[in-house]
């Protein structure tokens, strides 16, 4: 019999990447990237609108560029004949929404909306939709929603109903103009199939969708009075997770090299796709997809309400568990600020000279330091937290700074936070009756052996590894195949095609020992600043937005002197 393949398009903050897998063992044969030209818009506009703070916006055509660019080349560095691929399959950052027209047309393309940030793609990161959170929490509460306690008591900025009363509220227009509040995963698989279809896991993590239902329109409205109108934006006929969205258009096999007709996945979320490409899909099972930000996931057989959790949905992961999220909104992007603002230029000389990263000089400076030794504890917050405190206003905090602190101390600091952060979730599941038996690392951070170390002696656990370093894209393959029909489950299809390497790292109990000192110094911080007693974060984030909205800057958005918030203060 000849051989079959699949293709996995993995949508990632800064690129997209597709996969050519095999199909009988998920051997990987090529793969490419397309890196979108707009990357993350959080300053201005393609057409020079400036942009508030908290803000991260995306342009929904470069995500087409991935179809017409990455897909077609990596097809031709793995020598196979399009008639052998049987499926295709997507997954995306989450939550990434766009409002569009009835056809799925985004409103960010027409004319008249071109310079309304609202009509943009928000992505994951958009973070300016706090106090929209913080209102559907309240009220939430007030009225004794039960969805609410499945997100650890907590729904986040980042998601689909934070941001679509955002953009009620700031840009009622826009949300009246459209016909669809939409997951990019979900409009990405339209293009390809010519099908409106909406993912169960997305709706389950994202919009809240518990017991059959989204939240009831009464407690819609009385968060604003139009605001039940999200729901016939929204799908309310969701796709399992495996099936068969449709098959590709005339047009997109025109992009992406395949035949019309062949397969494609329902969407699915990016981390959620990776536990498959690990065959770790048991219960206690969690894999931590570290990149830019850290996605935990772990199927449970009960359902338990963990504190600060991103959300508990039946069926989340893969049928027949429960599948559970939590997540830091920071990690990779962390180790990347440390290295674009805060490295002296001489790191990046010898960087240069030596042909290797600043951040693989920095990392080899940090190694070579005993526990403690830099004197520092940081905070991982410089994007917010997600879990276990699920408030993008929280930012981030080193103490311990001296005149001789350098920057691979930071660095070092920056590293050991995030192995912190993590064992805070692990710790908030575990004392939720949700156990943890065998932790599993996926994503680009895996290939760091310090940090990889850190994580094993910071949480006490031995640290298993993805075997693909496109864990993502080879998910996506994996549900391919399943739609496809090659594979009658997720099950099998994993068991054939995903693999992990047990106990790569392991903890070491010396350092494990000065680590529980540390980390016991990370949760007196983490709940000074975390749990209310001060609140300084939010209030210098408050006073930025103030000043920046009010001060006449170039560049800058907002207010200008002399107008009325100016006038309020008396002037």
């Amino acid at each position: 019999m000849n051989e079959k393949y699949t293709v996995g398009v993995d949508f990632g903050t800064l690129s997209g990447r597709a996969l050519v897998v095999r199909v009988s063992d998920g051997f990987e044969l090529a793969s490419s990237e397309y890196i979108y030209p707009h990357a993350v818009m959080e300053k201005h506009l393609p057409d020079g609108t400036p942009l508030p703070p908290e803000y991260a916006l995306q342009h929904p055509l470069d995500y087409l560029g991935v179809f017409e660019v990455a897909v077609p080349a990596a097809l031709r560095s793995s020598g196979i004949q399009a008639a052998d691929v049987v499926g295709i399959g997507i997954d995306f950052t989450a939550c990434t929404v766009l409002p569009t027209l009835e056809d799925g047309t985004p409103l960010c393309l027409l004319p008249e909306f071109r310079g309304r940030p609202h009509a943009w793609v928000k992505l994951w990161k958009h973070h300016a939709a706090q106090g929209q959170a913080d209102r559907i929490n309240a009220l939430a509460h007030s009225r004794g929603e039960s969805w609410i306690a499945r997100y650890g008591g907590k729904i986040s900025s980042e998601w689909a109903f934070s941001k679509a009363l955002e953009v009620l509220e700031k840009d009622p227009e826009v949300f009246h103009r459209a016909g669809k509040w939409i997951e990019a995963a979900d409009w990405v698989v339209w293009q390809l199939c010519g099908n409106e279809t909406r993912n169960s896991c997305t709706a389950g993590y994202k919009e809240m969708y518990q017991d059959g239902h989204y939240p009831s329109s009464e407690y819609l409205k009385a968060l604003h009075p139009d605001f039940d109108q999200v729901l016939h934006k929204l799908g309310h006929t969701l796709s399992p997770l495996g099936s068969r969205a449709g098959g590709l258009t005339r047009e997109a096999a025109g992009w992406t090299g395949l035949l019309e007709g062949t397969a494609v996945a329902v969407g699915n979320v990016d981390a959620h796709v990776t536990a498959p490409a690990a065959n770790a899909i048991g219960a206690g099972q969690m894999v931590a997809i570290m990149g830019t930000s850290t996605c935990h996931i772990v199927n449970g057989e009960s359902l338990e309400e963990v504190p600060g959790m991103c959300g508990v949905v039946d069926g989340g992961i893969t049928p027949g568990l429960y599948g559970y999220e939590a997540g830091q909104s920071g990690v990779g992007d962390l180790f990347g600020w440390m290295v674009a603002h805060v490295t002296p230029p001489e790191y990046h000389a010898q960087a240069r000279e030596q042909g290797v990263s600043v951040h693989q000089i920095l990392t080899e400076e940090a190694a070579k330091q005993a526990i403690g030794e830099h004197g520092l504890i940081a905070l991982d917050w410089l994007s917010g937290n997600r879990s276990v405190l699920v408030n993008a206003e929280l930012s981030g905090v080193f103490v311990g700074l001296t005149l001789s602190t350098r920057a691979s101390d930071l660095y070092r600091a920056l590293l050991e936070s995030t192995a912190y952060g993590t064992r805070t979730i692990l710790e908030a599941f575990e004392e939720s009756g949700v156990p943890v038996h065998e932790l599993i690392i996926a994503g680009g951070l895996m290939k760091n052996p310090l940090l990889m170390q850190i994580y094993a002696d910071v949480t006490g656990r031995e640290l298993s590894l993805v075997a693909s370093h496109q864990g993502g894209a080879l998910g996506s393959a994996i549900f391919a195949a399943v739609a496809a029909g090659l594979y009658p489950d997720i099950y099998e299809a994993a068991r054939a095609m995903g693999k992990h390497h047990r106990a790569v790292y392991k903890p070491i109990l010396e350092n494990q020992k000065a680590y529980d000192r540390l980390y016991a110094e990370y949760k007196l911080l983490h709940d000074y600043f975390g749990r209310g007693a001060n609140e300084v974060m939010k209030r210098l984030k408050a006073l930025r937005a103030e000043v920046l909205l009010d001060e006449d800057h170039p560049g800058r958005p907002g207010l200008r002197r002399g107008t009325r918030a100016h006038q309020r203060r008396g002037h």
